[in-house]
Formats: C-alpha cells, structure tokens, sequence
C-alpha cells in the first residue's frame, strides 16, 4: 500500500508540475499572483515582494524581484520614487513614466519567471491582467582588468569580463562600423546562457557562419557555464589533443580577428571569447608580434615553431640516442653522458618518465597554489628536488638539462591550449622512441602530421596555408613580413573581401 500512494503521490506532483510549466496567463487579482510566485519561487528566500499603493490613488502595485539580481538604486530612483510620489494621475501600465531604458509587458508567467531569474523586475497593478518588465539587472561584476595569461609589451592592458555586454562594447571600441553585426542565441534548458556571434558582414563567409549557426542550434543541454563546454559541443574532432578554436581574454586580440574574417563567440559570464575558424599556424601568433619591428616579430614567431618540435620531440631524441643510436652521438659527448649516467640503475625511458611527471605535478601545484607561494614551490622544488635525484643517482645530470629545456620550450607557446597539448604529445613520442628508436620517432611524426591535415575547424583545413599550400600566406605564417605587405586576408576564412587593405609602398601610400 505504501508503495501505491508514494507513486499515486509522484503522479499528482508531476501533474502539479506539468500544470505549472504550461503558459499560463497572469491574474487581475494581486494576491492571486503573489500565491503564483510563491509557488513557482518556493524555497527562494531572495524573492523581494513589495506591495504598495500608487500615489494619491487607491491602485495596488506589487514590485517583484531577485535581491542580489538587481541595482538596488535603479529601483528606489527610477521605480518605487515615481510610483510613490510622482504618478498623480494613472491611468493603466501605459501611463507609468518610470525614465527606465527600456520595458515590455508580458502575460504569460513562463515569460515573467524568466525575466525574473534574469535580473529583471515585475511590476503588477491591481485590475491589470498583464505586468511590466523592467531592465533593473545590477548583480555584482568584476571590473575589467589586466589580463593574467596573455601578457604583452605594448599592447592593450585590459581583458574581457564576466558580461556579454561590456565584452560586445569592448570589441566595438576596436570597430565602430556598421556592418559589425551581432547575433544571440540562448542554449541551455536551464542556464539560458547567451551567446554571441561578432563578425563583419561584408567579410564573414556565410556558410562558415550558418554552419557555426546550426551547430549552436543543435545543442541540447541542462546549462553551459564556460567557452571550454561550448567548445567541445561544436567542434569537428573531440578526439584530439589541437585546439580547433582560439579562446582569448584580449579584446584588441579578438578585434583583429575579426577584421580578419572570423567569427568571435561570447559567452555570457565567462571572461574568455572563442574565435573561429582557425588553423595551426594561428595558435604560434600573438599580439605582441604586429607591436615590433617585423624582422624582430619573425624571429620571435620562427623560435616558436622550433620550441614547437623542441617540446615534443627532444626527450624522445635522448631516449632513442642512448637506447638504440649512441654512435650518432659524439665520443667526447658520449663519454660525458657515460659518466653522468654511471650510477643510474633505470632505462632512459624510465628516467625520463620519472622527471616528466615529476615535472607535471610540479607545474599543476604552482597553478593551484596562491601567486607567490606557487612560484616558490615551482622554482624551489624543481631546483631541490632536481640536484637530490641526481645525488640520489635515480636521474642524470644530462635528462635534468633535457627536461628543462623542454619545458622552457613548451612555456615559449603564446596560447596555453596548444601548450597542454604538446606537452601530452611528448609521451606518446617517447614510448615510440623507447621501442623503435628514430624509426619510432619518424613514424610518430608521420601520425603526427597525417592527423594534423585530416584536422578542420568549422570545416576549413586546419593543416592551412601548408595543406592546402597556399604561399601567398606564408607573408603571416611562419615569418611576419611588414604591415602594409600584408593586403590579403587568411585564406582559412574564405571571406568574400580577400584585400583587408589597398597596395601600399613601404612609407604607407597606396599605390
């Protein structure tokens, strides 16, 4: 019997609920909606129900809100001071001049529950079978600031925030034209989080655009809290360790992507914007590269390529050396690498692993621990924990120098996804080392740059301008000539404007 009445129980309760999340219409009756709201707000002691009569009149109002939701000084001034001593004369929600931005009427409490979770406030008149929506949104925000992980030399010093809002008007500082177009979506059944699409309309390729379009419309989830969630929701290839979209904090970064002929994704309350699409050779540029001298730019982004194969290959190169191809190496080196080896009981591979991983927990302990006390165990415990594995004889002086130029290398990487994931490449390369020595390493490459072309990010080729080969933008890839040779736009992007400039002489006047 008890187990009959707890289901007849759950059967009325989603009866109850089923009811409930039917558009159903608001009441005339005042006290009729504030049994409303507290059913549907149960258990919300932050429900602000404020019930008060217009001034001179016997009219009943009720203001209705979230606390901490809302800018407490946006609804004394500009809603209960009017209502409470300026309204002399009502004649409906019509006549109501509250000097708000903006209002919309609603009737459906589906309509009037969402508004209120979003920060909005609800304004019911007695009699009124239809309230108003008032734009009060005031939660707490963080102000912007500096960014953390994409420092530069001469470059802008702010980074986006937690609002959608602020983040659009910060990239339409960087382009105020008109035909810089934004399109909203919502996704989330629960969060209803907004996203944003930020992109030139005389550029933008519209299959790129209605492709990217289609894949945020297919996403069918409770809530999406950061751009990470997003990212794994709309790319081609879950299965790889290449980031196939670039997140960045920078407005100016994320402006000139745009000029160039991308997309910018926002998402509300997360401080980090997606760009698309992209190809590998983007992830090697950074802000800093077009603030320089352009001999100095390539120099720098040439180093980046060479830290790129340093970060993955050179630990399997010393494992290889030592395991199967130590007459490669030279005799006055292989006598010094003798000696520093003498007392070393485990294999290259092993010794390599140890000091890799060792390495890892060294770099994810600084990450999570406060600033200054992260640098010091960073510095300190690499530095102590390095000198007494090799007085220990567990690890050689040679795979400390190796591991540490390895890691320098990898830190030399402008964006921190393609970082994590050269650094997950270089065990695999390594095992491939340890049992097929450079036949092993050749073979990884071959993976390496087979799985690399058959990559796309919003199905444009990722292996882009090398595959498809495309010389022409080699004038941004590897090297970066001057700025005003630069005239046509990525190729990756397929923008209906390829020229982003006239052709200019090297003082700056077209030609």
């Amino acid at each position: 019997m008890g187990s009959i009445f707890t289901r007849y129980g759950k059967r009325l309760r989603m009866r109850a609920w089923m009811n409930t999340d039917k558009d159903e219409l608001i009441s005339p009756d005042i006290p009729t909606n504030i049994k409303k709201l507290h059913a549907i707000f149960c258990d919300a002691p932050d429900l602000i129900t404020t019930k008060f009569l217009i001034n001179q009149t016997t009219h009943s109002a009720l203001l209705v809100y979230l606390d901490g939701m809302v800018d407490k000084p946006t609804i004394n001034n500009h809603i209960m001071r009017p209502l409470l001593f300026e309204n002399k004369t009502f004649a409906g929600l019509n006549s109501l001049d509250l000097s708000l931005g903006s209002s919309q009427t609603a009737q459906s409490w589906r309509v009037i529950e969402q508004a209120i979770l979003r920060g909005q406030s609800a304004l019911f008149i007695e009699g009124e079978a239809h309230c108003l929506l008032l734009d009060t949104q005031g939660w707490p925000q963080r102000e912007i600031s500096e960014p953390l992980s994409e420092s530069v030399l001469k470059g802008a010093r702010q980074s986006f925030v937690e609002s959608i809002g602020q983040n659009i008007s910060m990239i339409r500082r960087y382009i105020p034209d008109r035909e810089l177009k934004i399109r909203e979506f919502q996704v989330g059944a629960r969060s209803q989080t907004k996203i944003g699409l930020l992109y030139l309309a005389d550029v933008i390729n519209n299959d790129i655009l209605m492709e990217l379009e289609k894949r945020i419309k297919r996403i069918n989830i409770d809530g999406i809290i950061n751009v990470g969630e997003l990212e794994e929701l709309i790319e081609n290839n879950s299965f790889t360790p290449f980031p196939q979209y670039l997140t960045t904090e920078r407005p100016d970064s994320a402006a000139s992507h745009i000029l160039q002929g991308r997309i910018v994704i926002i998402v509300d309350q997360s401080p980090w914007v997606m760009v698309a699409p992209m190809s590998l050779v983007s992830f090697f540029q950074s802000a800093d590269d077009y603030s320089m001298r352009w001999i100095i730019g390539s120099f720098i982004r040439l180093l980046r390529f060479i830290s790129f194969f340093v970060s993955i290959f050179l630990p399997a190169l010393y494992i290889a050396g030592l395991t199967f191809h130590y007459e490669i190496i030279p005799l006055g080196l292989i006598l010094s690498i003798g000696e520093s080896r003498e007392r070393v009981p485990i294999p290259p591979f092993l010794e390599a692993i140890i000091m890799e991983i060792t390495l890892e927990m060294l770099r994810e302990a600084g990450l999570r621990l406060p600033s200054k006390i992260g640098q010091t165990v960073g510095i300190v415990g690499g530095i102590v924990i390095g000198q007494a594995a090799v007085s220990a004889g567990i690890v050689s002086n040679i795979m400390v120098i190796v591991v540490a130029a390895t890691a320098i290398a990898s830190f030399i990487l402008p964006n921190a996804d393609l970082s994590a994931a050269v650094r997950v490449l270089r065990f695999p390369m390594m095992l491939a080392s340890y049992l097929f020595g450079i036949v092993g390493i050749v073979i990884g490459m071959m993976v390496l740059i087979v799985h690399l072309i058959s990559l796309e990010s919003l199905g444009t080729p990722y292996g882009s301008p090398l595959a498809p080969f495309h010389f022409t933008a080699w004038k941004d890839s590897f090297v970066r000539l001057p700025i005003w040779s630069l005239i046509k736009r990525p190729h990756v992007v397929h923008s209906k404007q390829e020229n982003r400039q006239g052709k200019n002489d090297k003082n700056g006047d077209e030609i």
